[in-house]
């Protein structure tokens, strides 16, 4: 009483590479999500006010945070469940930096503002030039 249907081996094999090429074309929409999810975390108005000086602080303050998820994600990157706890502990607020990131860099071509040269240190500009030593006596 039992039935055996006959399975054509062609079309199986048709069949499941249909079915891994839809799987792959999904995700690669997924892949190309990365640079507007970015902004979806940040707030776009949030620069809009603020002056040369305030932006090249905040610029400076997120590239840094930046630089220091990417070395945990990297870190964490190493370890065996290291892929997992890079996404789960890192990879949200990396994302909300970059988006912040970008509009602060928006804010700042947007008012045209330029990097400011660092000062020189205090002590070398007030200290006196020293003068030649007097010749000693014979």
């Amino acid at each position: 009483m039992f039935f055996r249907i006959p399975l054509n081996q062609p079309l199986l094999r048709a069949a499941s590479v249909a079915a891994m090429l839809a799987f792959g074309v999904g995700l690669s929409g997924c892949a190309d999500m990365g640079d507007t999810l970015s902004t979806a975390f940040a707030d776009p108005a949030k620069y809009e006010l603020y002056d040369c000086k305030q932006l090249e602080t905040e610029r400076k303050t997120l590239t840094t945070r930046s630089a220091e998820l990417q070395g945990l994600m990297a870190k964490a990157d190493t370890g065996l469940a290291g892929p997992v706890v890079a996404e789960l502990a890192y990879r949200n607020e990396y994302v909300s930096v970059r988006g912040q990131a970008r509009f602060a860099e928006e804010a700042w071509q947007r008012n045209k503002c330029h990097a400011s040269i660092p000062a020189a240190p205090a002590a070398a500009a007030a200290a006196p030039e020293a003068s030649p030593a007097p010749p000693a006596p014979t």
